[in-house]
């Protein structure tokens, strides 16, 4: 296993694979339901490749995977071994108080007096206002001081724009973890976020490596181009690769659903070196074609927000554009009912107004190319 240091922390290096705590197995398809012992099967592994680095937070599983995540540790003697990672629902705190009852709540969930690194989860421009207004960052400096949290950073889903704004709020950040794949290297943060972060001495943290898992189930077409290279390698190398090529990035992070993945991932995050120009351009290659199969041309740059009637336009053509590129309609339709659709998001609520089309740089005809996505998603 390759391991890597957080810059300015003295603590020994980190491992260049992190286990995530968000897909772990289930029973009877209730993501509440952990499947205990094969998700023990998955520490043990992780444990014994050397992962160092796990990394949970509030809401996984239904609010299980804090809970399991200590009693695993705690069974395995293990806590001390590894640097553990979870992160404030921000979305749940009304008062100021509600920063230190959520904390004290996970290190009881925990089996812990003291998280590693702690996150204020999901941050974008309207949970950046609430943790100032709330008094998060005095919140975390406290929790510093009083030695209930060893570090302090943020993860993050929004524009690059507000990416830079909460970097430069603060200067207490000591780490971030961001979205970066072969395919996002100019989504939200994205590779320029990366950078910035890095220079301003950030440890910066990679999740979605393989997009949600996306990356490692392509299209035969986009297999025969990554195949091309002349090396075997399966699709899921190849992203881990990718994202652990950046000297910035501290840790991958790798939602893992077996012991097999484990050691899988744990190969190549033992032996990844600097790609060479040949295998940049075969993932540039590859990358290309899955793109050629975007439903539309939207780049997901948000001027077409905020649509008057709450449609989150780009986040549904990210999605249709998934279903169109990966073949795989599960997921992102599911998403799309349960996150945007029933919540009133959805392209239904679309009234052609036309706002968003004299804003978008693309020229994309929102409104007609809403209602084609929403027929797709939607199954209707």
């Amino acid at each position: 296993m390759l391991y890597r240091n957080f810059p300015g922390m003295e603590e020994a290096p980190v491992s260049a694979l992190g286990l995530g705590m968000m897909r772990l197995p289930t029973l009877g398809g209730d993501s509440a339901a952990i499947d205990r012992a094969a998700a023990m099967d998955i520490v043990r592994a992780a444990l014994d490749a050397g992962v160092t680095y796990i990394d949970t937070a509030w809401p996984y599983h239904r609010e299980q995977s804090e809970t399991f995540v200590g009693d695993a540790l705690a069974e395995l003697g293990a806590r001390e071994r590894v640097r553990l990672a979870t992160k404030s629902p921000v979305w749940l705190v009304e008062s100021e108080a509600d920063w230190d009852r959520y904390l004290d709540t996970q290190l009881e969930r925990l089996r812990t007096d003291r998280v590693d690194f702690y996150l204020m989860h999901a941050m974008n421009a309207e949970r950046w206002i609430k943790l100032k207004k709330l008094g998060g960052l005095e919140f975390l400096r406290r929790a510093k001081a009083d030695g209930r949290i060893g570090h302090a950073g943020f993860s993050f889903h929004d524009s690059n724009a507000v990416f830079n704004e909460i970097l430069d709020g603060w200067d207490g950040w000591e780490f971030c973890q961001i979205q970066y794949n072969y395919m996002d290297e100019d989504y939200q943060a994205g590779l320029a976020g990366l950078q910035r972060a890095a220079a301003k001495g950030l440890g910066v943290i990679v999740m979605e490596p393989l997009r949600g898992g996306t990356l490692a189930r392509l299209p035969d077409p986009a297999l025969d181009i990554l195949a091309s290279y002349g090396v075997p390698r399966t699709p899921a190398e190849w992203a881990l690769r990718f994202a652990l090529d950046r000297p910035e990035v501290v840790t991958v992070l790798s939602g893992m659903g077996s012991p097999g993945q484990v050691w899988e991932n744990a190969a190549v995050a033992s032996s990844a070196r600097p790609l060479s120009a040949e295998e940049r351009a075969v993932i540039a290659q590859a990358r290309d074609w899955l793109r050629s199969r975007q439903a539309v041309p939207c780049t997901t740059c948000a001027y077409c927000k905020p649509c008057p009637h709450g449609v989150a336009i780009p986040e549904i053509f990210e999605l249709w554009n998934s279903v169109r590129m990966y073949g795989n309609k599960d997921g992102p339709a599911s998403w799309y009912k349960t996150a945007y659709l029933s919540h009133g998001n959805g392209a239904d609520a679309c009234v052609s107004c036309g706002i968003c089309v004299t804003r978008c740089p693309q020229g994309i005809a929102i409104p007609e190319r809403l209602a084609e996505a929403h027929r797709e998603l939607a199954g209707e």
